[in-house]
């Protein structure tokens, strides 16, 4: 990656079938989501629709002209209490992990969400087994709020999902809690 251009920026509609791509990958080979059907460009066209009018961030990572990953904000729950509170999304192509562009993603997201006035953010991590994700969380200052013991089943296993905060109104928003 070090002769690669990296450039993070918000998606376009152009971008949707790479996102739905990678996304799709992750649906169907893996528990990272808890999706069991990936959804359609047109998903996506209407995610993207509702985030911007919201204000919320929806981003890509392009790795030299292609988008390598995507990121997002979205509202964490429906009622209007959480209002404040968003959930963060990440997925990178699965040939480009372990390269940073994670947390280069998830820095702009938290970034552009207490931009938007969120106030928390809400990671809800599959237990897969690896640590990558939550320890991606942590170093950008989310800290564990729980544990949702058998929530899920895909793949025919039961699996756990991790809850992560971060209070988006201490310190700088979007560096990595050993930066503040």
């Amino acid at each position: 990656m070090a002769d690669s251009e990296v450039t993070i920026r918000p998606a376009t509609p152009r971008d949707l079938k790479a996102v739905t791509g990678i996304y799709a990958h992750y649906v169907l080979h893996s528990v990272a989501t808890f999706e069991t059907t990936p959804p359609g460009v047109a998903d996506w066209e209407r995610r993207l629709a509702d985030l911007t009018d919201r204000g919320l961030p929806f981003l890509v990572v392009d790795l030299d002209g292609e988008v390598a990953g995507f990121a997002y904000a979205a509202p964490w729950r429906p009622k209007p209490a959480y209002r404040h509170t968003v959930e963060d999304t990440i997925y990178l192509a699965p040939n480009v992990t372990g390269q940073g562009l994670g947390g280069a993603l998830l820095r702009e997201v938290i970034a552009g969400a207490a931009r938007a006035g969120a106030r928390q953010m809400i990671a809800v991590v599959a237990d897969t087994g690896t640590e990558a994700s939550a320890a991606l969380h942590r170093r950008y200052g989310f800290t564990d709020a729980g544990r949702l013991t058998g929530v899920g089943r895909k793949h025919g296993r039961w699996i756990d999902t991790l809850l992560l905060q971060r209070d988006l109104t201490a310190g700088e928003p979007g560096h990595p809690a050993d930066a503040r």
